[in-house]
């Protein structure tokens, strides 16, 4: 029977190079006691007998150093063979001993065949090292994810890019078919409504969203209707009222068979706006006090703007008051704005005084009657006519005739001009304009002006023989003015207005005592109202009407009698009252404390 079959369970066979030489190194040390300096016979304590078939352990116990071999003397090493458990059984491990001439070391398979050395100790064998654990294979990179051809991306984008502009090339071509089908539109409305009733010129500037075929005045229509003048082009259309507006109002203006420059349906153009309310400004004076300009609305309320000792006279325009001032050494003139801030002062051509101040709203000037302070027969300028830029940067320019300063009898603005009509001290009437360089225009003999028309640029004017005309500023050429039914007499002031004229007539006794007075509101027609009435102990000092015509001021001085005057350069009762009507109706609307109404283009003359 083969002690193979009685050997114990095999262990694990080594599967690397570490593990074989552990294991040979262990066969090894063994084997060694058997030949050690003492022998085996002589130690007390023999080694247990193995069984047969049995292997010594490969790994001495712990805390006991390995058995060192000894050479025995005279011995030749001895060979012996182990073969692994399950191994081939070609393969043979050779052991030395000590004896061996190769230094000592670890044992590898050419041990075998080399010849004994010198009997040195052996070295202990190496504990057995663990064996390395495999190293785990890097995980594969994934691999870069190929480009996508550009070629659909390309063709996603133009189709994308030509899908958005035929959109808008048919959004934009039925905005065109909507538009030639509609006819033009208005796109935008420009007007200044508070402009519109302070002075005659002001403009309602439509735009359309296409240019536009010639219009034609005929188209146009204004509700409720007032004069104007047409101006378009391309796509902007132009409607200039020659008159202020009524204030409170709204107004509606209709362009009928509007079509494109191109052609296309017509359409009806349509755009409405309102006036404001209307305000005016009063002066009142104080005997005892300041005086005191006002601004109030028509219904009788109002606040003080400026205030000051000595207030001969003032104006105002759409946007600034000029206020003339009496003092000592001679007259102030000061600009400010409607709400008597921002005071700047004028200078004058000399000290001296000033009066009959008036304003061209339109030419942005500024006129009055000057007089020097001292003045003699031989010496000084007597009511010379000045005029001068209302910003004062520009210097005071008095008024020439033939190379010569001219003394003013009368004089007035023309209406939304530069222009001034005047009449000097030999009864000559002359027109200057200063936005030209055209020099006097000489317009014949005349005793007084009685005003001048809004938006007609026709006066009225009184010649030498008591005739009352109307004459055109522009041509020359008058006509007489005609007699009011019925028929009140000779009108001692005229006042014109857009659609009439105010007329201050005086009735007489018998024996040509004024019994009575009036102010007849005269149309166009020639129809007369009378407005206001007042008898022998009052008296009408001035009437005028607001811009548009719409309402009147007149100016009554009350029981005259007892009715001192003031003192100042331009002398009136102390005890003075504005009476507002509306002159549609002849309705009064309220009466006021104060003269002067910023409606009227000069002072009261009384």
């Amino acid at each position: 029977m083969s002690t193979d079959d009685e050997r114990p369970e095999a262990p694990a066979q080594p599967r690397t190079r570490a593990e074989l030489r552990a294991a040979r190194e262990a066969e090894a040390a063994a084997a060694a006691p058997s030949s050690n300096d003492d022998g085996a016979a002589d130690r007390d304590d023999p080694p247990p007998a193995t069984e047969p078939g049995a292997v010594a352990p490969a790994v001495p116990p712990t805390g006991e150093n390995p058995p060192v071999a000894r050479p025995n003397d005279g011995e030749r090493p001895t060979r012996s063979t182990f073969v692994p458990p399950d191994a081939d059984s070609s393969t043979t491990f050779a052991v030395h001993s000590s004896d061996d001439a190769t230094p000592p070391g670890r044992f590898t398979t050419d041990d075998a065949s080399r010849a004994p050395g010198t009997s040195k100790p052996a070295k202990a064998p190496k504990p057995a090292k663990a064996p390395k654990p495999a190293k785990e294979p890097k995980p594969a990179k994934a691999p870069k994810p190929e480009k996508a051809p550009t070629a659909p991306r390309d063709r996603r984008f133009l189709l994308a890019l030509g899908a958005v502009l035929g959109i808008l090339v048919l959004v934009g071509a039925g905005l065109g078919a909507v538009s030639l089908t509609q006819g033009p539109r208005i796109t935008d409305v420009q007007v200044n409504p508070s402009e519109a009733i302070e002075t005659s010129g002001s403009r309602v500037i439509l735009t359309a969203n296409q240019s536009l075929a010639a219009l034609d005045e005929s188209q146009v229509t204004v509700e409720p209707a007032v004069p104007f003048t047409l101006d378009a082009a391309g796509r902007g259309i132009g409607i200039r009222f020659t008159v202020p507006l009524d204030d409170d109002t709204e107004y509606t203006v209709k362009i009928a068979d509007a079509v494109g420059a191109g052609g296309g349906p017509t359409a009806t153009l349509t755009t409405s706006f309102s006036t404001p309310a209307s305000s005016l400004f009063l002066l009142r004076r104080d005997a005892e006090g300041e005086d005191s300009i006002f601004r109030t609305d028509l219904s009788g309320e109002g606040v003080a703007v400026f205030t000051a000792d000595k207030i001969n006279d003032f104006r105002a325009t759409s946007s600034q008051l000029v206020v003339s001032l009496e003092e000592d050494d001679g007259s102030k003139l000061l600009v400010m704005d409607r709400d008597g801030k921002n005071q700047r002062e004028l200078a004058l051509p000399g000290v001296g005084y000033v009066g009959a101040i008036q304003v061209s709203d339109r030419g942005g000037l500024v006129g009055y009657s000057y007089s020097d302070k001292k003045l003699s027969d031989t010496e000084g300028r007597a009511s010379v006519l000045v005029t001068q830029s209302l910003s004062g940067d520009d210097e005071p320019v008095v008024t020439e005739v033939g190379d010569k300063e001219a003394n003013i009898f009368v004089w007035q603005f023309v209406p939304d001009s530069s222009a001034v009509l005047f009449i000097d001290f030999d009864g000559a009437l002359s027109l200057v304009d200063r936005s030209t360089d055209a020099g006097v225009q000489s317009l014949g003999l005349a005793t007084t002006i009685q005003g001048v028309s809004r938006g007609t640029y026709t006066a009225i004017v009184e010649r030498l023989d008591g005739t009352v005309v109307e004459l055109n500023l522009t041509d020359g050429t008058e006509v007489p003015l005609e007699a009011s039914d019925p028929d009140y007499g000779t009108a001692t002031t005229i006042t014109p207005f857009p659609g009439g004229t105010l007329r201050h007539v005086v009735a007489r006794d018998a024996n040509g005592v004024p019994s009575g007075q009036a102010v007849v509101r005269v149309d166009d027609d020639g129809k007369a109202t009378p407005l206001v009435e007042v008898d022998s102990t009052d008296s009408i000092l001035q009437a005028c009407a607001s811009p548009s015509g719409q309402y009147a001021a007149v100016v009554i001085a009350p029981d005259l009698a007892d009715n001192p005057y003031d003192q100042m350069l331009l002398p009136l009762p102390q005890q003075l009252e504005t009476h507002l009507l509306d002159l549609r109706t002849g309705d009064e609307i309220v009466p006021l404390t104060g003269f002067d109404a910023s409606w009227c283009q000069t002072a009261p003359q009384f």
